[in-house]
């Protein structure tokens, strides 16, 4: 039904250790993904870089990282780093992930893959080159409830899949309505289109993983609020690999929210939330199963795990570079290409 985990790339040698070099250090490192790095056997977090000393100073002083840098270069040179965590906007993510690769270090780079189409096939030309592999941070893969909803297809509990249907209705958050100080996330020449881009892409990743590279992507976009720049309505219809219908609504300026993807099977149905805490469903003419699974902490720990094994020679994982293009063309054919103001925030504070 869907593509196995793939091997690094030929020629790649496994590191004994992981020891991580990361680039921006936002919100998403501080719980998410950066304390991860020193759970698992075999991995360290041993540099830290952002463009603002008194940040990143700080960030390396919390988290017991022993080197910081304000230069990106000067990170991907640290003779001590071999592998790079890129967390910064999406429009920073092909600069940073192909002067990594250029240095010879393994690339892990945060979702979107990067702010353009174009822009993840350079990084994925350039890891190429270099006999780097390269990783994107879609990490709902290798969480429990979205495993069981891989299981529950491969053993055909639905039957045929005939319609998938993707909701996500949220309010507005306070940080995105002050139209003098907006987030990155909401200004498309930086993020790509919005929470279309930062949401969504982890709902068509896991539909990527589920059954294969969506086809004949299509939709439209709207702002109904007015808020900011980038699109808060989204309409899209789509088809899976064998056929089958899909079709998605999103809205981010919603007054309640709803966060729901449905699998209508030829014999049952399932249903699970991608980001709300929700048991997983399984509906069949002998009744409803329901499992709650609760997310491991930190979120991203289970991916970071598969990445790091696959780096040591241990293991593959599907997060690559291939797989998160295919996430971005679909995006892309259905809100077209986004801006490309490259200088309208700063590319490694996160």
């Amino acid at each position: 039904m869907n593509a196995p985990d793939a091997p690094t790339p030929p020629g790649w040698q496994p590191l004994e250790e992981v020891r991580w070099g990361m680039i921006g250090c936002g919100d998403v490192t501080e719980v998410k993904s950066a304390p991860a790095f020193n759970q698992v056997p075999g991995s360290r977090l041993v540099a830290v870089m952002a463009r603002t000393p008194e940040r990143v100073r700080d960030y390396a002083r919390r988290h017991g990282v022993p080197h910081w840098y304000t230069d990106a270069e000067r990170l991907v040179n640290d003779p001590e780093v071999n592998a790079v965590y890129i967390a910064t906007p999406p429009s920073s993510h092909a600069q940073y992930a192909i002067l990594a690769a250029q240095a010879g270090k393994a690339v892990y780079v945060e979702k979107p893959m990067a702010h353009t189409v174009a822009d993840c096939r350079r990084m994925i030309a350039a890891c190429r080159r270099a006999g780097v592999p390269l990783y994107v941070a879609y990490y709902r893969r290798y969480q429990e409830r979205f495993l069981q909803v891989k299981q529950w297809l491969r053993e055909g509990r639905i039957g045929e899949v005939r319609l998938v249907n993707v909701d996500l209705w949220l309010p507005p958050r306070p940080e995105d309505l002050p139209p003098d100080n907006l987030p990155w996330r909401v200004r498309p020449e930086i993020s790509g289109g919005g929470y279309f881009h930062d949401m969504a892409s982890h709902q068509l990743d896991l539909l990527d993983d589920w059954f294969g590279p969506l086809t004949e992507a299509r939709g439209e976009t709207h702002n109904r609020a007015g808020w900011y720049p980038a699109p808060d309505v989204v309409l899209a219809r789509f088809r899976l690999p064998d056929g089958g219908l899909g079709q998605g609504s999103w809205c981010f300026c919603a007054s309640q929210p709803v966060d729901r993807i449905e699998i209508v099977g030829s014999r049952g149905l399932i249903r699970v939330a991608a980001f709300l805490p929700a048991p997983v469903e399984l509906v069949t003419p002998e009744g409803i199963e329901q499992r709650n699974l609760i997310p491991a902490q930190p979120v991203a720990k289970p991916l970071i795990e598969r990445v790091v094994r696959a780096l040591r020679g241990m293991g593959d994982c599907s997060t690559t570079g291939e797989t998160a293009l295919r996430t971005n063309e679909v995006m892309e054919a259905i809100c077209g290409p986004p801006a490309t103001d490259r200088h309208a925030a700063g590319p490694a504070d996160g």
